[in-house]
């Protein structure tokens, strides 16, 4: 007989690994076939953001990876002569964590892998190669190579690489261009360096990359001028040759592997057709030069995630699905061609076209907005979802008088809660929706009826308020946790928006904002907008009613790790 699931991901990479870890927390029977007997245990990405560190957070394994990391990691970008052109530190960390972190990639997808645990309804099952799946109108049946059991699942999500067997099945098109230049990278262990930050050589002789990643292993990347074969690339000696202008002893190096690949500014034509679609590698390729093809598959996966969850369940209809594609194929396609334009500004090979783009940045960095601008990365595209699974209040209608927060992420200070001090935000919202508003009284902003509806969806209420306010019981309910503003990150965050209650959707984005007497209005239209049913729908893992929260974890995380070489 064809066993059935309700999701099945196609590929255990990263984005698979972190669907797999949200659907599970939500009790969510999911199934990872992937065609590898192993997870890949070399490093590829080289850097998370603070959103995947965020996103880890919220399936309860940041602790996990933070050892695997190097926060704070400061990027350098030099000239030719090794002048400083320009420099990436930024200081604040407005979600909750750094922004630049170094990391080995192996070790924290095995994390995630671990991660898988604690669920009985989650499984993962190595050399399954999927040849073919059969849609109907009510599921998918995958039909895997060598004779293996089909499975039937409500949804499939390829997870499974730019080469996705998925994405041909689907019949989607990978639309973009691939780089005619070639990179040698080369991962070494017991960092001959030493030091815990990264460099760009802008060199237009030959442009390089060295970066710290964690545990004493650094990466070099070397470009491969257009008469140098493949094969030459290949060769120890050359590779010894190209470590020689970064290293004094080259030959002592201790090499985990060296490879030649190109760069791929691509992105699927559709993200979804059917009970079918793509995530992470899948869905886009991008250049390496921002650090963000890595954690452009973690915010597919976050963004998916809460919604197949609240569809699989019965919260929600399936047009909330479509939401993905709307919602996320702008942003990849920013990340796409900001890493691309950097690409092209790092890598000339003609001296006259670097010297001018030398002369341009050196300039820039003397305008002090400029170089902030560079120094904190505030270039670095954020999403703002004018469309999806969001309600944008006419301007008549929202009284704020200025620029709405609807379909940005919310940020996540530490506050204090009665029973806890120095918390992050996230930890008290929870893993579901949540109803948040600056001192006042939640269920009289909302009224019975809309209360009773997000309650009913597992929604969290939070009441933020200054810290003299905190222990304050004026107008307590039972149903909503007041929490301390305790850095004054909230309150100056509710001074530059008019729009005082927030309805903050699993992803951390808001889905709506308002002032409070319009609050009843809002939900009701966030309600038609989300998809969302009136009763909050139940599944065959959870009680009716309680779905969008943590599911409780039937065992630990094993913890075990890949090594890196």
């Amino acid at each position: 007989m064809t066993e059935e699931v309700d999701v099945v991901i196609v590929g255990a990479g990263p984005s698979g690994l972190t669907l797999a870890n949200i659907l599970g927390l939500q009790g969510v029977r999911t199934l990872i076939v992937e065609e590898r007997d192993t997870l890949i245990d070399y490093p590829r990405g080289v850097g998370l953001d603070d959103e995947a560190l965020r996103t880890f957070q919220s399936i309860g394994l940041v602790d996990r990876v933070l050892p695997h990391t190097v926060p704070n990691q400061i990027l350098r970008f030099f000239d030719a002569k090794r002048r400083l052109l320009a420099e990436m530190a930024p200081p604040d960390a407005r979600f909750g964590w750094p922004k630049r972190n170094g990391f080995v990639q192996p070790m924290v997808d095995a994390e995630l892998h671990g991660g898988l645990d604690r669920f009985d309804h989650v499984e993962v099952r190595w050399g399954h190669r999927m040849e073919n799946c059969i849609e109907t109108s009510d599921g998918v049946t995958l039909e895997f190579a060598d004779g293996k059991d089909p499975v039937r699942a409500r949804y499939v999500v390829g997870c499974d690489g730019g080469r996705s067997a998925t994405r041909r099945l689907m019949g989607v098109s990978f639309d973009g261009t691939t780089s005619s230049t070639r990179w040698l990278v080369v991962d070494v262990a017991n960092d001959p360096l030493g030091h815990p930050n990264s460099e760009v050589g802008a060199d237009p002789k030959r442009p390089y990359v060295s970066i710290s990643i964690a545990h004493g292993i650094r990466r070099f990347e070397f470009l491969i001028h257009d008469d140098e074969s493949d094969e030459l690339a290949d060769d120890p000696a050359f590779v010894r040759q190209m470590l020689a202008q970064r290293v004094p002893h080259p030959d002592r190096v201790d090499m985990i592997r060296h490879r030649v690949y190109t760069h791929h500014s691509r992105i699927a034509g559709s993200f979804r057709k059917g009970r079918l679609m793509l995530a992470g590698d899948a869905a886009h390729l991008m250049p390496v030069w921002q650090g963000q093809g890595y954690n452009s598959g973690i915010r597919d996966a976050a963004n998916l995630g809460w919604k197949l969850a609240a569809v699989v369940t019965g919260q929600a209809g399936d047009a909330l699905l479509d939401t993905y594609d709307i919602e996320r194929r702008k942003h990849a396609r920013a990340m796409i061609d900001l890493s691309t334009m950097v690409g092209r500004v790092i890598s000339p090979t003609n001296r006259r076209v670097a010297a001018l783009r030398d002369r341009v940045i050196h300039g820039a960095s003397l305008v002090p907005t400029l170089k902030r601008y560079v120094l904190e990365m505030r270039f670095k595209p954020m999403p703002r979802y004018q469309q999806g699974a969001v309600f944008h209040a006419e301007a008549s209608d929202s009284a704020s008088g200025g620029i709405s927060p609807t379909g940005t992420l919310f940020i996540q200070p530490r506050v204090d809660t009665r029973a806890d001090q120095n918390v992050l935000l996230d930890d008290v919202l929870g893993t579901g929706f949540a109803v948040l508003c600056w001192s006042n009284n939640l269920r009289a902003v909302l009224g019975d009826e809309a209360f009773c509806r997000w309650k009913a969806l597992g929604a969290r209420f939070i009441e933020a308020r200054p810290m003299t306010q905190l222990h304050w019981p004026g107008h307590d309910d039972t149903d909503v946790m007041v929490v301390g503003d305790r850095t004054g990150a909230l309150k100056s965050w509710f001074d530059v928006y008019t729009d005082s209650v927030l309805f903050v959707r699993p992803d951390r984005c808001i889905a709506g904002a308002c002032i409070a007497q319009r609050a009843p209005e809002m939900s009701a239209s966030l309600f038609d907008v989300l998809c969302l049913t009136r009763e909050g729908g139940s599944s065959s893992h959870d009680e009716p009613g309680s779905v969008l929260h943590v599911a409780q974890p039937t065992a630990e995380p094993s913890g075990t790790v890949a090594g890196s070489s």
